[in-house]
């Protein structure tokens, strides 16, 4: 697939209607999935539980948790502990002029990562590889081909500008049309500075997407006068918002450790999932969710809300 220039945007929408076709043929043809789909009204929020000390904590039970709705309790229809929900990871690596000296010791991690994801777990895990710089491009479909992924990872190049909104809203796009579990990983050094999408775009389509952002900020500058802040910024507030991460990293020992705890996270996540009742009406298309837990000390992290279907 070549690359999509964000001044060939505002012809993304024809090139959807092919994708609509091509994606849902492929996917036909494996063993029927056990999902939860969002076409009933149910709102899943994938969650992983800390401890004080920031430990992950497994082995709880479903009146362990208590969720909100608009500040209304829901009741828990499904549950699952460290759920084997597959998992669609849509891998978003920066290949932008400032990243070019780190770009290649950067995919050593990855490489690293992706034999982790796919070696492990659910045996329906798959991965699709797309970079961003002027342009977003996505090199593999969702696939679990790791010979594939690592050849078409090899020959990056960088390149100028930085589309990470354009990236977030192409790739959530395409794994709200999955079924199972969604997640974004981005590897990038610094803020959008290319992008037709915005931040807002960008976020609303990760939560219709319920795709957590795990966001990778490499060698970031300690000297508050030479960071790009806002970029930094932004990319914690995506991965609050949608109940994932930022990690400040640098290439190397501390990228390998990063996306090991990545990895972690996504093999330890509760599955909750809840049919919205008794929430008043409101004009806000945004419902806040809170997720509490029995336990003193034990913090719930997870998607801040969801996008309710328009009427």
């Amino acid at each position: 697939m070549g690359p999509i220039h964000h001044s060939q945007l505002s012809g993304w929408w024809g090139r959807c209607a092919v994708w609509t076709v091509v994606f849902p043929l492929a996917l036909a043809a494996q063993d029927p999935p056990v999902v939860f789909r969002t076409e009933v009204n149910l709102v899943r929020l994938l969650t992983t539980v800390r401890d004080p000390a920031g430990r992950l904590v497994g082995g709880l039970q479903r009146e362990d948790f208590t969720v909100y709705d608009n500040g209304v309790r829901q009741e828990i229809a499904v549950f699952e502990r460290t759920t084997a929900q597959p998992l669609s990871v849509a891998l978003l690596m920066d290949t932008s002029a400032s990243i070019a000296k780190e770009l290649r010791v950067a995919v050593l991690s990855v490489k690293r990562f992706l034999n982790g994801l796919l070696k492990e777990g659910n045996p329906r895990d798959e991965i699709a590889l797309f970079t961003f710089n002027h342009a977003v491009q996505q090199h593999t479909s969702f696939t679990r081909n790791i010979s594939l992924i690592e050849q078409r990872v090899k020959p990056l190049r960088a390149e100028s500008g930085t589309s990470l909104y354009d990236a977030i809203h192409l790739v959530a796009r395409e794994l709200e049309r999955r079924d199972g579990r969604h997640v974004i990983v981005v590897v990038t050094d610094g803020g959008d500075t290319t992008s037709y999408y915005t931040y807002q775009d960008a976020l609303e389509a990760a939560h219709r997407a319920d795709a957590p952002i795990y966001s990778l900020l490499l060698t970031p500058i300690t000297n508050e006068a030479g960071r790009n802040v806002g970029g930094e910024n932004a990319l914690k507030t995506l991965g609050e918002s949608t109940g994932g991460r930022l990690f400040l990293t640098s290439v190397g020992a501390e990228m390998d450790q990063a996306l090991e705890n990545i990895l972690r996270e996504l093999r330890t996540q509760y599955l909750l999932g809840y049919y919205p009742r008794g929430i008043p009406r409101s004009s806000s298309r945004f419902h806040t969710v809170r997720v509490e837990l029995s336990q003193p000390g034990l913090r719930a992290v997870t998607r801040t809300g969801y996008f309710r279907a328009v009427e």
